[in-house]
């Protein structure tokens, strides 16, 4: 396995602004959108969100506390005659978009931060829309891909981050099938977050889904509204016996303690779990300071008994996997200062590395076994939406097999 070269034969990058065929009904977080040729709004109340087009540009008015304001960018609300409007609500953030002629591109943005608690769920209850489709908010581009373990019959089942037109608190997590043939990615499911310290319901991401027995445990990082001083990133775990593998979910979460008291950390995020004959390794980056973070590998005989087995080295070394490699636990790891993905030992030392070309950003090292054979699935940094949402709409997912396989 070590000794086996891979290549990159083929990319997917499935965009959708509303997800086909949902509704606003099934909005249970705040990641909603709507699209239409001309103007359009999000009302819950008094609160009214409305995408302005003109037929030469685009803006954002927001009514709130009874007050409106109208936002409109000088840099980016200029579009031309367009095809199609879109107006998205993404965490606390409101984007208006436009596509045709070109891709979907964002015109203006606003933080609805201090006028309304979008992740109140009695206010995404009275969400309704005027446009001609609304529904749930789908993804610009995917990341963050794991291996949903334990997934039935064999059905190649991904967890990923669905990026929005932004930063880290524009993302949420969904569920995707891979057909192995063809490697084209099906859209399951979305998977949102009640915290224990906080109401309302979040976006978190960067998750792994584990089988365990007759539940689902439910390990994700808390992304939904970061904020490096305020709410550093933690990992929370939630259990459940729904089926994951269809529909919306909103899962109560606890905090997964992982044991960081030895090292000088600000914060934890990128968790996967695996349980073994002796009780539960749980894999994770710490962060001695935002951004610059590090593996680390926790283990116990249960996820609230764990201490710290080992702390790797890395500046900026993150997707830490757990993978059971010719016949022993192996971390993979991906090391964007050295752009390579490096194999350890439990005690995180290096043993080896994966041969393969090294996409853009920080691509994680995901292994699915197929066959006799692997696929990895992976991702890149390309973004997308133009340049207003700036990092975090990346990326493609890119799928490599050992080199023999042919280029689909």
């Amino acid at each position: 396995m070590l000794g086996r070269r891979f290549e990159i034969v083929a990319r997917r990058r499935p965009v959708h602004l509303v997800v086909p065929g949902s509704g606003l009904a099934e909005v249970v977080a705040p990641y909603a959108a709507a699209t239409g040729p001309g103007d359009l709004a999000l009302t819950s109340g008094s609160d009214r969100l409305v995408a302005r087009y003109d037929g030469s540009a685009a803006w954002l008015e927001v009514t709130a506390g009874g007050r409106t304001t109208r936002h409109r960018s000088r840099r980016f609300a200029t579009s031309g005659p367009v095809r199609e409007v879109g107006l998205t609500l993404t965490g606390t953030h409101l984007t208006v978009l436009t596509r045709g002629p070109g891709p979907w591109t964002a015109r203006g943005r606003y933080d609805l931060r201090g006028r309304i608690d979008t992740h109140a769920e009695d206010w995404l209850a009275g969400l309704v829309a005027d446009a001609p489709v609304a529904g749930r908010f789908g993804q610009l581009g995917l990341r963050d891909v794991r291996v949903v373990d334990g997934a039935p019959d064999g059905r190649i089942v991904l967890s990923a981050t669905s990026a929005g037109p932004g930063f880290f608190d524009t993302a949420h997590t969904s569920l995707w099938e891979v057909e192995p043939d063809t490697l084209t990615p099906t859209h399951l499911s979305d998977v949102f977050f009640r915290r224990p310290d906080k109401p309302g319901v979040y976006g978190d991401h960067a998750t792994h889904v584990l089988r365990d027995g007759d539940r689902w445990l439910v390990a994700t990082s808390t992304w939904g509204d970061f904020e490096k001083k305020q709410r550093p990133v933690r990992v929370t775990l939630a259990s459940t016996t729904a089926d994951l593998l269809s529909g919306v979910h909103v899962l109560d979460t606890e905090p997964l303690a992982l044991p960081t008291d030895t090292l000088r950390s600000v914060g934890v995020w990128d968790p996967h779990l695996a349980r073994t004959e002796d009780g539960w390794l749980v894999g994770f980056v710490s962060a001695t300071r935002y951004f610059r973070f590090h593996p680390a590998l926790a283990a116990g005989p249960a996820l609230d008994a764990l201490t710290l087995r080992a702390s790797g080295s890395g500046t900026e070394t993150e997707g830490t996997t757990l993978a059971h490699l010719d016949g022993a636990w192996r971390v993979l790891v991906s090391d964007k200062v050295a752009q390579r993905f490096p194999v350890l030992d439990l005690d995180l030392h290096e043993t080896g590395a994966l041969d393969a070309p090294y996409p853009t950003n920080i691509p994680w090292p995901t292994l699915v076994p197929v066959g006799d054979s692997w696929l990895w699935v992976t991702f890149n940094g390309s973004p997308r939406g133009g340049r207003l949402p700036g990092y975090g709409t990346h990326g493609d997912l890119v799928f490599l097999r050992p080199a023999s396989a042919s280029t689909v």
